[in-house]
């Protein structure tokens, strides 16, 4: 009987590596027996001095990591980006630098709150992140499936995930604890609606498009900037799991997504994503009727239209699931010139959210593993710390400035110029138009179908609230429009009579 790869990948092994290698201990020395521990006698007791058995042990102590608080679920595969169009009157970014360039790139692909042993079927967000290892550094794209996300300032960051993780007495997920935090933020209703609708749950990770989600800043060579957004449209074409499907994956199939990326690529199927843009002048960005850097929105299509930039493929599967997956680390300030922040507040915060993670899940010297490790050689003057796995910088002055030939500014790089003015407070940005763009996504975008399942899913897990919760659901949902919220209130009118008829 035929094995997919996933399956059949020990006796892969076995057959590329037909003699096997010494086995050794941590410092290479020869073990001269891998089962049997030292001991005085049969039946005596286990001696100090067997180094081998305390050098396995002590490894195998110390094999975990702290798991991502965040898209600790996550699959990855390698590839390359190909340029197929010109954008370089927008951006001078050597990854962009001429059609036919090609960037090494890595792509990990993720559920959001899940922990690391939960399913991938699971109705949640998926990561979409990207790692490009270009000539002047890496650049990390780090986005999701979905165009837009739940908040818009990132204060609230750390509250929301907490909704979506599990309750501090009780350790389980709770509803009310989900529903009340969406009711209160209305600016969710638009991420929660695609979250809800048949988007929620993905076919695998092959089947849904990326997007950077946030607002970014491009400049070209002529120091001009324009706004952007950066889109990645799945070739493989949108394909969705149905609520009760995914109810039986959970169970019988918890590692779905992983098994299905990692057959494709083994079997030559190499997925791949067409690369789009969108971009916004500073005059259209001023006298735009919304907010174009708050990430609960989109840029319409219609006004904004895409622009195609090139072809995104994964064609080699990680060696090393720990080394090249769980050690692979992303932050959205990993840019490189030519790219650059933009005023949008949650990307603003996740600057340096990301980067403070992974100092403490990997350590100082994350950028050293080799996953992480830029194609240039890191030139600066951070010096030691845990993990240090290069050569320490060698004897090159570990100070700035110095007399001594260490590593110089290159003023080519110096950022683009902002001139900002403003009043320095906390802005409340609560009431910034929550409704109008939710509107025209279940008016303009949903079929009636789409509309039914998406109100059938949001009822079924908004049922399991207090009573207000659910009212403070409806309410928001009737302003994104009328018929929305009266389908929302008779579904969970439905759910319960049919709870009380079994009582």
């Amino acid at each position: 009987m035929s094995r997919d790869a996933a399956s059949d990948q020990a006796q892969s092994w076995k057959r590329d590596h037909p003699k096997p290698e010494r086995y050794t201990t941590s410092h290479s020395a020869p073990v001269e027996d891998g089962l049997n521990a030292l001991t005085v006698g049969s039946r005596g007791p286990q001696l100090l001095q067997d180094h081998v058995y305390l050098d396995l042990m002590s490894a195998f102590d110390r094999e975990r990591i702290p798991e991502r608080v965040v898209h600790a679920k996550g699959s990855a595969a390698m590839g390359y980006f190909e340029v197929t169009h010109d954008i370089s009157k927008y951006t001078k970014a050597c990854v962009f630098k001429e059609i036919g360039k090609r960037t090494k790139v890595a792509l990990r692909f993720s559920t959001v709150g899940g922990e690391k042993g939960s399913p991938d079927t699971a109705r949640d967000p998926r990561g979409f992140a990207m790692k490009f290892y270009t000539e002047d550094g890496n650049w990390d794209l780090v986005g999701n499936n979905t165009p837009i996300f739940f908040i818009r300032d990132p204060m609230l960051f750390p509250s929301f995930i907490h909704t979506q993780k599990r309750n501090p007495q009780t350790n389980l997920k709770d509803p009310d604890m989900f529903w009340d935090f969406i009711s209160l933020r209305p600016e969710t209703s638009h991420q929660v609606s695609f979250l809800f609708g048949d988007r929620g749950i993905p076919d695998g990770y092959r089947h849904m498009n990326g997007y950077g989600s946030h607002t970014f800043k491009l400049v070209n060579d002529k120091n001009e900037p324009i706004y952007c957004k950066f889109h990645l449209k799945t070739n493989q074409g949108i394909k969705n799991i149905l609520a009760k499907d995914a109810d039986v994956l959970n169970g019988t199939e918890p590692d779905y997504s992983q098994k299905d990326l990692f057959n494709a690529i083994a079997e030559g199927n190499f997925p791949s994503w067409s690369f789009k843009i969108q971009v916004m002048t500073y005059d259209q960005a001023k006298k735009h009727r919304f907010n174009p850097f708050d990430v609960t929105k989109v840029w319409p299509q219609a006004e904004f239209p895409l622009i195609p930039v090139g072809q995104l493929v994964l064609n080699k599967n990680p060696d090393n699931y720990f080394a090249e997956v769980e050690q692979l680390a992303f932050c959205p300030a990993h840019m490189i010139p030519g790219i650059e922040p933009s005023p949008d507040k949650m990307l603003q915060g996740r600057l340096f959210s990301y980067s403070d993670t992974h100092r403490h899940r990997l350590g100082v010297n994350y950028q050293h593993i080799p996953v992480n490790s830029p194609l240039t050689p890191q030139r600066n003057y951070q010096r030691d710390g845990p993990g240090c796995y290069h050569d320490n910088q060698g004897s090159a002055p570990n100070y700035f400035p110095n007399s001594f030939n260490g590593p110089q500014p290159d003023v080519s790089a110096r950022p683009n110029i902002d001139v900002v003015t403003g009043d320095i407070t906390r802005h409340d940005s609560s009431s910034h138009d929550n409704f109008s763009q939710v509107g025209d996504f279940w008016r303009k975008v949903l079929d009636e179908g789409a509309r039914r399942r998406l109100v059938e899913n949001m009822a079924g897990h908004l049922s399991g609230a207090q009573a207000f919760l659910q009212k403070r659901m409806v309410d928001n949902y009737g302003q994104c429009d009328k018929n929305w919220g009266e389908q929302l209130q008779d579904e969970l009118d439905k759910i319960r009579k049919a709870k009380d008829a079994k009582l």
